[in-house]
Order: structure tokens, then sequence, then C-alpha cells
């Protein structure tokens, strides 16, 4: 019987010890899953967008004039699916997104942004002018002298071309919060299929490269500093087998550009500020160094 019970106890302790590393290594494969902790990685992504602007006071300054277009009115410019969107040499054509981001934590992110927007003012319509135009009677736009009281004025193309289209570029640094919702949807092994929410906060330059013809006066079309912006941005990530994921992203902001070269002349400039609304989707990978 001693013999016995001596057997027992140490098939009792057996089984518990294998029960005990078992349970212990599940713990441990549950802890290191990849996807469990994100402090340290970088994230890399590149997509397209489409936007919208709002209505806005468009000032123009120059030699012998100074006049405001009101509530002007503006478009993006798509391209749609192509293959601009990956081909070095025309990645500028279409509206795309870049962002280059770090994890200080596992929740929060702070990101390089560049949209590369476009803004189009639509040209060809009746619009309220407030101010003057005074240009010697040799010049070409001297046809549109006049002092202008709050007037509706037909703006033709003629009269003035006004595009930020390669392109409304916003550089700005963003702080973001990342959560983990899989388990909401049933997901376990978040290795394989991973759902995050994400918000974002964010501010920097606007370094556009302007398409102006204003008054008959030659093209200007050189990247020049402009102005400022922040934004707001929320999203949903999906992430597939740990680094490669799919982000969709709304992100709303304000922008306020008070110089944007109109001609050669740099005592001629434009001003104005407006809201934005992007739609976004980027492709992109997510890795430690």
């Amino acid at each position: 019987m001693k013999i016995i019970s001596a057997k027992l106890v140490f098939l009792l302790i057996t089984c518990l010890s294998i029960t005990t590393i078992y349970a212990q290594d599940a713990q441990h494969i549950d802890v290191t899953r990849y996807t469990a902790s994100n402090k340290g990685k970088f994230t890399v992504s590149w997509g397209g967008n489409r936007e919208s602007f709002s209505k806005s006071d468009i000032r123009f300054q120059g030699d012998n004039y100074d006049f405001t277009i009101k509530d002007a009115s503006a478009v993006d410019k798509p391209k749609g699916w192509h293959l601009d969107y990956v081909n070095p040499t025309r990645m500028t054509i279409p509206q795309t997104n870049f962002k280059l981001g770090y994890y200080i934590s596992d929740h929060y992110v702070v990101s390089l942004n560049v949209d590369h927007m476009k803004y189009v003012m639509v040209r060809n319509q009746n619009k309220v002018v407030d101010g003057y135009i005074n240009l010697p009677d040799t010049e070409a736009g001297s046809e549109y002298n006049g002092n202008y009281d709050n007037e509706t004025t037909f703006v033709s193309e003629d009269f003035l071309k006004f595009e930020h289209t390669n392109g409304l570029n916003y550089v700005y640094i963003e702080f973001s919060r990342v959560d983990d919702i899989s388990k909401l949807f049933g997901v376990n092994n978040t290795d394989i299929f991973q759902l995050n929410v994400t918000e974002g906060i964010g501010g920097g330059i606007l370094y556009p490269k302007s398409n102006t013809t204003l008054l008959k006066k030659d093209k200007y079309d050189e990247f020049h500093l402009s102005g400022f912006g922040t934004s707001l941005n929320v999203g949903l990530n999906f992430t597939f087998f740990k680094h490669f994921y799919i982000q969709t992203d709304l992100r709303g902001g304000f922008i306020n550009m008070s110089d944007i070269r109109t001609t050669s002349n740099t005592n001629e400039k434009a001003s104005q500020h407006f809201f934005f609304l992007q739609r976004v989707i980027s492709f992109g990978g997510i890795f430690r160094l």
C-alpha cells in the first residue's frame, strides 16, 4: 500500500507539474504574440484620397490691384485607380498620402505625414468681387480695370485660373492613439487578423505648388511655403499576418495660407483660409528594426 501510495503521489505531482508548465507556456504564447505589444514598432504607408473644401474668400494683392473674390468654391482633381500611384516618376500626379510613424508606447504613435491634395478653384462663374484693379493701359489685363464694390462679376478663365494642383501639400506631425477592438468581433488570434481604431490630432505647414494665371500675367508654378494647417483624424486599421495593413481614414482640418505666390513678382500674392475633409485609403506595413 505504501508503494502504491508513493507511486500515486508521484503521478499526481508529475501531472500537476505538466499542467502548470503547459498553462505557463500557453500564457507565454499569448503574451508574446507580435501584435500584443506595439511599443518600438515603426509603420509606413502609402495611399490615395478624395477631398472636399469649404468656400473661401481669396484676396489678391499686387502692383496696382487689391481685390477679393468672395465665397470661391473649389474641387479636387481625382486620378482614380491608376498605376501612377506606384510609379516613382509620376507619384505626384494623383492625390496621395504618405505616413511614417513610430510607437512611443503600446497605444500612442507619433508620425510624419505628407498629404498631397489638389485644389482647383471653380472658374467661369459669377462671383462677388470687392476691391480695385488699376493696371497700366499697356498691360493685357487692364481690360479688367475698375472699382469693385461687392459687385457680382463673371470670373472667367482669362481673368483668373487658381489651382494648388502639384499640389496642396500638407506636411505635418500627428499624435495618434491606437486601440485593438478585435475581441469585439470575436477575433482571438490577432497575429492573423487584427482590427484597430485610431484617433489623432496633427499640425504642420502648407507647401503648395500653385498654378496661377492672374489678369493675363505670366503663370507662376513653383513650390512655396504658404501657411499652416491643423487636423483631426479618425480611422480603422485592418492588420493581416502581423505586418501588413489597410487603413481607412476620415480627416478634417483647417488651412490658412497667407502667402500664396501668384506671379513672378514677389510683391504679388494671394491669401485664403478654408476647411477641408479627406477620405483616405492607405496600404502599409508595421515592423521592428
